[in-house]
């Protein structure tokens, strides 16, 4: 698959002080054409710098970036036929949704009726239709979301870019406009890159995503993997609510996680590691395991979360069992599943 992004040891420091942190650190990765990548990772890691870089709004201080083949490190953003759609839409206020989509266009020459015509189009393809003549105070926050789709599409890029986009929304429209972008996205085999700092939106969204940490590239991979095959503590932590327990490896594959005994899922060297668990990772009421009391109970209507002491000490658990609840003082034993559970090397 042919690269339609691709950042070659990318580095940025902020002002002429070569004494300052680097914001970002060498970097390097590829998104391929027609596919989304998703850059994630806490406040202060680097991606919406990254995000801008890609965009033209910031030069890098070394490396390259290369888009569709060609190198594009000290073009501005009108040269590299990219589209961006901030965290805040920044529509105009004073225009109507048909004339805030067909702006992009008019700059770009087009005549008024030409450039309306296809902000039309776009707006159809975002599922809003009748909506021209409105103002932008008169729209709901997903409508809003949806007219600054519709004016980063209408100049039909080679990529699209998003920085933070759903994070002004309720959840359940960040549910119905993430699963809006993806579909767009695949549908119009659109090349994009997107920046968020949520991991469910990550995993729902993405054929690629690449976790920052401090500047760097903490892991990159598919979901699936990211997900399961953590390969560092940082990252199993971030992505989920993964606890991270020490345990102690063997040389022949056994990991002793207090009085459990699990394989490890990839080579990895004798000696003390951490075993990460997701909350829905823990089996209860096992005939042996882990010896574990009910010290909380928190009813969501579709689980129930369980907070546990034990030997390894507080344990967080998603149970789906809406049955048998426990009660607080419960005595049971806790074992393990054979999906959501990770050994990853010991930070040093």
């Amino acid at each position: 698959m042919s690269t339609g992004i691709e950042l070659r040891d990318i580095t940025k420091r902020y002002g002429d002080d070569p004494r300052a942190p680097l914001a970002v650190k060498g970097i390097s990765f590829e998104v391929p054409k027609g596919t989304l990548t998703t850059i994630l990772g806490p406040s202060g890691c680097g991606k919406t710098t990254t995000l801008r870089m890609i965009a033209g709004l910031e030069t890098p201080s070394s490396g390259r970036i290369i888009m569709g083949g060609r190198d594009v490190t000290t073009l501005g953003p009108a040269e590299r036929n990219v589209s961006m759609m901030f965290q805040s839409y920044a529509l105009f206020p004073h225009m109507n949704v048909i004339d805030n989509v067909g702006y992009g266009p008019r700059m770009s020459g087009l005549r008024r009726e030409e450039a309306r015509a296809r902000a039309r189009e776009a707006l159809r393809g975002v599922g809003l239709v009748d909506y021209d003549d409105r103002l932008p105070s008169e729209l709901s926050g997903g409508q809003q979301q949806r007219v600054a789709l519709a004016r980063a599409l209408v100049l039909e890029p080679e990529i699209l870019l998003f920085d933070e986009p759903l994070s002004n929304l309720d959840a359940r429209l960040r549910r119905e406009m993430r699963e809006e972008i993806r579909n767009l996205q695949q549908r119009l085999g659109l090349t994009v890159a997107y920046v968020t700092h949520d991991q469910s939106e990550a995993l729902a969204v993405s054929d690629q995503i690449i976790v920052m940490d401090n500047g760097v590239i903490a892991q990159r991979g598919s979901p699936q993997q990211l997900y399961g095959r953590p390969e560092s503590e940082f990252v199993a932590a971030f992505m989920g609510e993964a606890m991270v327990f020490p345990a102690l490896a063997h040389a022949d594959g056994r990991v002793d996680l207090g009085p459990l005994t699990l394989p490890s899922r990839h080579s990895i060297a004798p000696g003390i590691v951490k075993v990460a668990v997701r909350p829905e990772a823990w089996l209860i009421d096992s005939a042996v395991g882990l010896p574990a009391i009910v010290r909380k109970v928190v009813y969501l209507g579709s689980v129930y979360e369980y907070v546990f002491e034990t030997e390894l000490g507080s344990v967080f658990v998603v149970s789906p069992d809406l049955s048998r609840p426990l009660n607080i003082g419960a005595q049971i034993n806790l074992s393990l599943a054979a999906h959501g559970v990770s050994v990853v090397p010991a930070a040093a």
